[in-house]
Formats: structure tokens, sequence, C-alpha cells
């Protein structure tokens, strides 16, 4: 993830004692991290404004090394801090992606769930429809049965009456309407 940015090797040896450059103006983060020592600060400037804080940076190496050591636990602190904030979007972007799989997981069992249930209405409509075709056939079927006992205990009562009337003598008269045979009930 760091890149290293190829650094100008000093000639002066007392340069290469001081790895961290002083940073007073605008400055390049990858030179924080590099593996090479360079002259100075990362500045926008003419070369020559470079070479002449180059020099100046040699004669105070004294004040430098107390700034240096201020500007190091600034730049580790803010090392440190992007390291930190980087572990913690990883985690984040792990948290949303095990969220996403419970939700996807979640979302296929309550398809699986939602689609049983269609089929166990579906069953009960079913079966609900054969029940109540079921008990229409049987009540109309009812009905019918219970018009033909009807019709037959009627029957019953006739030839009842017919025989206990037969039995007086006083009837012995015969009426024409008594020799009709009863209909026949289909």
């Amino acid at each position: 993830m760091l890149s290293t940015v190829p650094a100008i090797i000093s000639s002066n040896p007392m340069m290469e004692s001081d790895p961290f450059p002083s940073l007073q103006s605008a400055w390049d983060c990858s030179q924080l991290f590099s593996t090479t020592q360079s002259v100075g600060p990362a500045r926008s400037g003419s070369a020559s404004t470079e070479l002449n804080q180059t020099q100046t940076q040699t004669h105070s190496n004294s004040g430098l090394d107390e700034s240096n050591q201020t500007l190091f636990i600034i730049d580790e602190r803010k090392r440190r801090r992007m390291i930190s904030n980087r572990e913690s979007a990883r985690r984040s972007r792990m948290r949303k992606q095990k969220h996403l799989e419970n939700l996807r997981n979640q979302a296929n069992r309550l398809r699986i769930e939602n689609r049983q249930l269609t089929y166990r209405l579906r069953f009960l409509l079913y079966h609900c429809h054969r029940v109540r075709t079921d008990n229409d056939r049987l009540r109309s079927e009812s009905t019918l049965l219970r018009q033909k006992l009807s019709d037959m205990h009627q029957n019953l009562l006739f030839k009842q009456l017919q025989q206990f009337s037969s039995a007086w003598p006083c009837n012995n008269v015969t009426v024409m309407s008594e020799k009709i045979p009863p209909p026949l009930i289909i």
C-alpha cells in the first residue's frame, strides 16, 4: 500500500546521520515511509533554494534534532492513526459483508418458508373445496332421502288407514277412487 519514491542519496556525511528531514513547507507523505534517505524536505521551489537550505541544515544540525524528534513523534502518531483507520475500515467492511451475508441467508430462508406456506395453503384450499363439494352433495342427497322417506311414510299411513277402514262393516261399499292405485314414487 505504501509507495516509496526514489530519493537523492546525499554525499554529505552529516546528512546521512539524519534520517528524518525537517518539513517546514508542503511535503510528500511517501517520504515518511521511504527506505532510502533523502537530502532534504520535499518542497516546491527552485533547486538553488533547496541547496541553500541544505547547507543551512548542516550548520544547524543540533536544532534540527529537536524539531526532527517532534516531527518523528507527530509522523509516528499519524502513521499509527492511519494504520488504525485502515484496520477499522477493514473491520467495518467485514461486518458489512457478514451482515449482507446474513440478510441473504434470511431472505433465502424466508423464500423457502413462503413457498412451503403457499403449498400448504393451496393444499388446504383444495381440500376445503373438496369438503364443500362433498358437503353440498351430501346435503342434496339428504334432502332427497328425506323426501323419499316422507313419501314412504305417507304411503304407509295411507295403507294402514285403508286396512283399518276396510275392517269396519259399514265400509263395504267400494268407491271408485279407492280402486285407482296410488301413484308410484320414484
